[in-house]
């Protein structure tokens, strides 16, 4: 296939980037490069398999020859991102989804868009299920990427249902792994930067709210899967083992062999309390789990943040 994947020079688009290719796909990669950077996809230059154009892709999006799959991942994706970019967070979930989607139209291509475990918001139901329909504070600071990722998933089916395109939703989870920036405020490099400094590791709240993590090979092979599929209702991916703040912050010192203390702040507003995946629906669909355990997973993580400090 030859495949657009937007966001290819962040954290998870460019994995994404990675693993097509491994698949023996061809890939065009758009960015603006707001928060992605070209060092995620340098590698790639040369293999005649990838190429790279820089754009924003609120704007129309033109691209010349056949294109089988729009995979759309281009968007701010941790709290101080889209804090410090809520317009452009919010124009990425709308404009830049409608014009991800025009392409898919114009080429017949399937599309895939990387939707969120926020559009839950602060849930009422735990785990999260696909047929829940969240807890989501519009107007709060948190607002801007939840409701353009629950305007984006609308979008993906109005245009499924109107003019056929299709549309798959993948709802991630949180998902962590090598090329996470160490300043983007998420809670895997906050900490692993912190352990490897030795310096307290930052807990908001109590501790007592949960997240469940997943490395980021886990999580590409399920987007591959669902891209592939016939599934065109949304699907949770993410892994469903369920953690405190607390014990991922023990994890972490455990496997950096960090001597940090524990640091309490205060909980940023609508901070979800609890976040667990039902992955029933990805099981059942393509026989999708995730593999990697979160010690195998922290030590390929910490090993990447170690390469980046040491160069």
């Amino acid at each position: 296939m030859r495949v657009v994947v937007t966001g290819a020079a962040g954290f998870l688009g460019s994995h994404l980037c990675d693993h097509l290719i491994s698949k023996g796909h061809t890939v065009v990669g758009l960015d603006n490069l707001i928060t992605g950077t070209t060092r995620n996809i340098e590698h790639l230059a040369g293999s005649g398999k990838f190429s790279f154009i820089k754009h924003d892709v609120t704007e129309y999006i033109y691209l010349s020859g056949p294109v089988d799959a729009v995979l759309h991942f281009a968007s701010p994706a941790s709290p101080i991102d889209y804090l410090e970019y809520p317009i452009q967070t919010l124009k990425v979930g709308a404009l830049g989804t409608h014009k991800a989607l025009g392409l898919a139209k114009e080429k017949k291509a399937r599309f895939l868009l990387a939707s969120s475990s926020e559009v839950y918001g602060d849930p009422h139901v735990h785990p999260q299920t696909e047929d829940y329909w969240g807890n989501v504070n519009p107007i709060g600071p948190r607002g801007v990427y939840d409701e353009a990722k629950r305007f984006a998933e609308a979008l993906a089916f109005a245009y499924h249902r109107t003019h056929g395109v299709d549309t798959k939703i993948a709802r991630i989870f949180n998902t962590y792994g090598p090329r996470m920036r160490s300043g983007d405020g998420r809670v895997v490099p906050n900490f692993i930067t912190q352990a490897l400094e030795d310096k307290p590791l930052t807990i908001y709240g109590d501790g007592k709210q949960t997240r469940s993590f997943c490395f980021v090979s886990d999580l590409v092979e399920g987007i591959y899967r669902l891209l592939v599929s016939d599934v065109n209702d949304p699907v949770n991916l993410g892994n469903p083992h369920e953690m405190t703040i607390l014990e991922f912050a023990r994890k972490v010192i455990e496997v950096t062999g960090a001597k940090s203390d524990l640091l309490f702040e205060k909980l940023p507003v609508d901070d979800p309390k609890v976040r667990q995946p039902d992955i029933g629906r990805a099981k059942r669909l393509f026989d999708w789990e995730p593999v990697v355990s979160i010690e195998e997973g922290l030590r390929r993580t910490v090993e990447y943040f170690r390469g980046v400090a040491g160069g």
